[in-house]
């Protein structure tokens, strides 16, 4: 495994996983923009190397994922500016269709429910809690689209307890709600993202691409027959691949697929 470090985010990487590990624990995993930068290079990296199949990202100690804006930087700079890619460098990256996973393993509050709200699997340590209390402090959580995916993933009624009333709930009442996909043992949290990394890195690398793109970009169709008669270029990429044949051979044949992404 080979690890770079940047002053606010350290990446390492093993084979085909990237893990983005947030690295201000002196403020509990907060960001200001210096830290939304180097975090969004570092979705920029994973989006662009097609030898990198799955993401993690995670935060340094066992206190904080992440507490959201860095409180004390806004009131000093006034400033909500983000990167490209949004908070944290992933909430607004719309055009990301490989795997991205949440390793939450600690408070997870504000922007830290947004970087989870936008991964598209999580997995948290038992003692980690959630919560948007924006408005507690006189703003909602507008910076990251939780507000917006929150209301299309878990129930509203689920939804609206977190956002009105700005209160924490802990890791089992978030997976209940559908926020978290799996709550663990602190000790056991990196073996059970491992486990689903191996999981997804099983199945065709173009086929999760796929699959992903159909599912989020569907959710802007006006009905069920609009999208499924949608256009999803990575699906067509999928059905014209090498891997499309190689799959099939493979079952055919009795043994595991070579997979080569193309």
């Amino acid at each position: 495994m080979t690890t770079s470090a940047n002053e606010y985010c350290r990446l390492g990487r093993d084979g085909s996983v990237l893990t983005i590990t947030i690295d201000r624990p002196e403020v509990l995993n907060s960001l200001h923009l210096p830290a939304h930068v180097e975090l969004s290079r570092a979705f920029d990296l994973y989006a662009a190397d097609p030898d990198l199949r799955v993401a993690v990202i995670t935060a340094t100690g066992d206190r904080a994922f992440c507490v959201g804006t860095d409180l004390k930087s806004l009131a000093r700079t006034g400033s909500y500016e983000y990167p490209y890619g949004g908070f944290a460098g992933i909430t607004k990256r719309f055009d990301l269709f490989k795997p991205v996973i949440a390793a939450v393993n600690g408070l997870c509050l504000g922007g830290g429910v947004e970087i989870v709200a936008a991964c598209d699997l999580a997995v948290a340590a038992d003692h980690a809690q959630f919560g948007l209390p924006e408005p507690r402090v006189g703003l909602a959580a507008l910076g990251g689209g939780a507000l917006q995916r929150l209301a299309r993933t878990i129930p509203m009624k689920e939804a609206m307890g977190l956002v009105l009333t700005g209160r924490r709930i802990d890791a089992a009442q978030a997976r209940r709600i559908g926020l978290v996909n799996d709550v663990v043992p602190a000790a056991d949290l990196a073996a059970r993202v491992r486990t689903l990394v191996d999981e997804i890195l099983a199945c065709a690398p173009l086929a999760v691409q796929a699959s992903k793109q159909v599912m989020l970009q569907s959710l802007a169709a006006p009905g069920l027959e609009a999208a499924m008669a949608m256009r999803y270029p990575a699906a067509e990429r999928m059905l014209a691949s090498e891997d499309a044949k190689e799959g099939p051979r493979a079952f055919a044949q009795k043994r595991s697929p070579s997979w080569q992404g193309r």
